[in-house]
Parts: structure tokens; C-alpha cells; sequence
């Protein structure tokens, strides 16, 4: 298959090959989480942003760095807490007596991979300086335009929002993320399999590259090129008018909601070999990209209705084609 086979070269596998590989060597480090680990390279190789929202401890920032680390990407790190500037984040001019003019120092954000730790517990102005950079993959300070590196990722964890001191995020913030994922405990082998190696902070720290930027741009570019069929487009559509219409939901999908579910549906079809799109690619997608880009009405909030409980009925109501 011609997009499969986009991204092989002589010393490289193929799409799916080099995509199991990431995945595989992440779980060295992450145990028992595969269908997370996938979502999230899945999410890397869309050029979308990760939120992952979970308790303390369950392995939010080993995911990240494992992720960073085994596609050989630079890794940035912000601990989001309520006296963080938006200066801290995207950088600053400084005054160079020297020269007698003000010089850009960039700050974390350019970067392949960043972490934005417990985004949360900022304050909403300094959530906000992720916008730009998230939407147009670009950061303006004084006036300048500065490109980021290619690939560029945000992922950021956040408590849950009954924790203590957590700013909820917007709706213009939650729509700049691709998926919302949640790790959750490890069953009782991989648990077991930790507390026999220390947590496995050995093996992150051992934790060779499987693969490099370029042929993660080279994934990205490839997926493009996945077909879906116009039926299966018209399933989409009308899964995006079934949320802006549903009596449950006060806000439905955007139209950069569709985009970014189309973009994962071909990395997903991609990276199982495949050079065309099925309607179970969406199945599978729909949750983690479309349930915290939706709002639940204040009456059905009442009465204990989620916004995962309404994407699954729209997923078991629709007409697949």
C-alpha cells in the first residue's frame, strides 16, 4: 500500500511497523496502559495536543517523557502552579547592556514535546498563552512571529476539577486539544511489575529513540494521504449535527473538533496497515476526541448525565454506513 509503505526506507519499517515500535517502547516504561499509548502516538502523529486528566501518581508525566524519548524529540517541561506568568512559557526580551537592546530568550515552549504539568492550577491568563502556539504552532512576543519546531505536542495533565485550587479550563482551551485521555490504576501485574522495579524510573532513564523528528513528519504527511470514502465522510458529518442538535447538550463540536477526528481516523487506519478508513476507526476515536470538546446542558448535568454517555448514544443512534 502506498501509504503505508510512505514512510519506508531501507533502515526504516514501515507506517505500522515504526508506529507499534514507538508504541512497544513506550511500554517499557508504561505497563498495562497499550490502548493509552496508542491514542497518545496516535495523537503525536495527527499534529494534535494531548489533555490527560487522572489522579496523582498514575503515570501522566512518565507517559509524556517516554513518548518524547522514543521519537528522539527535545522535551520541555512547565510546572503550571497560580504565580506562573505567561512570560514563563512562551519566553521574554531582556535588556543586554551590552548591545543596549532587549533580547529574546524563548522559554520552554519551543520544544518537540511539552509538558504542561497540572495546567490546571493556573491562573485562566496563563492557560491562555498555549492558545497561539497550540492552534498555529507559533509564538508572538514583542511583536515577533517565531515558527516552533516541527513536530510540536502539548501534553498537559490537569487533577480532576473537585481537587483543590484547580482552575477550569475554557472551552476555546479544550477545543485546541485532539484527545482527552485518562490513564487510570494499573491492574494488579503491571502494579506488581512496578514495585519490582522501583517504579521503572531505570527504564526511562535508559530509554533509547526508536526513531527520529523527521520520520515522525514523514508519518504525519503520509496519513494524509489515507482515503476515506464519501460515505464515510457523511457519517462524520452527521455525528457532528447529531452533538449540535442533541436535547442533551448545550454546545456541540466545531468544525476543528471534525478536522482533528479526521486527521486521527487516518493515523489510527494508517498505523493497522491499512490505506482507507472504516467507520469502526471512528468508533474507537469518537470518546477520547469528541467528549470534552461537547458541554451538557445545565438540566441533564442534574440529572447525572455525561458528556461520554451522550457520545456513546450518538455512536449507537447514528447510521453507519
Amino acid at each position: 500500500m502506498a501509504v503505508v509503505a510512505a514512510v519506508e526506507t531501507q533502515r526504516q519499517p514501515s507506517f505500522a511497523g515504526l508506529f507499534d515500535a514507538i508504541c512497544a517502547n513506550i511500554g517499557q516504561v508504561v505497563r498495562g496502559k497499550d490502548e493509552v499509548i496508542r491514542l497518545a502516538v496516535c495523537c503525536l502523529v495527527a499534529e494534535g495536543h494531548l489533555l490527560i486528566e487522572d489522579v496523582p501518581g498514575v503515570g501522566k508525566t512518565s507517559l509524556a517523557k517516554a513518548l518524547a524519548a522514543s521519537v528522539g524529540g527535545t522535551f520541555g517541561r512547565v510546572q503550571f502552579t497560580p504565580d506562573l506568568l505567561p512570560s514563563d512559557v512562551v519566553g521574554t526580551s531582556v535588556w543586554n547592556q551590552r548591545t543596549a537592546t532587549f533580547d529574546y530568550r524563548p522559554g520552554p515552549i519551543f520544544t518537540n514535546i511539552l509538558l504542561a504539568d497540572e495546567i490546571n492550577r493556573a491562573s485562566p491568563k496563563t492557560q491562555s498563552a498555549l492558545l497561539e502556539s497550540m492552534a498555529e504552532e507559533q509564538v508572538t512576543a514583542d511583536g515577533v512571529t517565531r515558527e516552533l519546531p516541527r513536530p510540536f505536542m502539548v501534553i498537559a495533565t490537569q487533577n480532576p476539577l473537585e481537587h483543590h485550587g484547580t482552575y477550569p479550563l475554557p472551552e476555546s482551551q479544550l477545543d485546541r486539544f485532539l484527545m482527552k485521555l485518562s490513564v487510570g490504576y494499573p491492574d494488579r501485574f503491571s502494579e506488581a511489575d512496578l514495585l519490582a522495579n522501583d517504579g521503572g524510573d531505570h527504564a526511562l532513564a535508559s530509554l533509547v529513540p526508536v526513531t527520529d523528528p523527521d520520520h515522525v513528519i514523514a508519518m504525519s504527511d503520509a496519513a494524509t494521504r489515507v482515503h476515506l470514502s464519501e460515505p464515510l465522510t457523511a457519517y462524520l458529518l452527521d455525528l457532528a449535527h447529531a452533538t449540535r442538535t442533541h436535547r442533551h447538550l448545550a454546545l456541540g463540536v466545531s468544525p476543528r473538533a471534525l478536522l482533528g477526528l479526521q486527521r486521527a481516523i487516518r493515523v489510527w487506519a494508517a498505523s493497522t496497515d491499512r490505506a482507507f478508513a472504516t467507520p469502526d476507526d471512528i468508533k474507537v476515536l469518537a470518546q477520547p476526541t469528541l467528549a470534552h470538546r461537547v458541554a451538557v446542558s445545565a438540566e441533564a448535568s442534574l440529572q447525572g448525565i455525561e458528556a461520554t454517555d451522550v457520545i456513546a448514544e450518538l455512536i449507537a443512534t447514528t447510521p453507519v454506513p
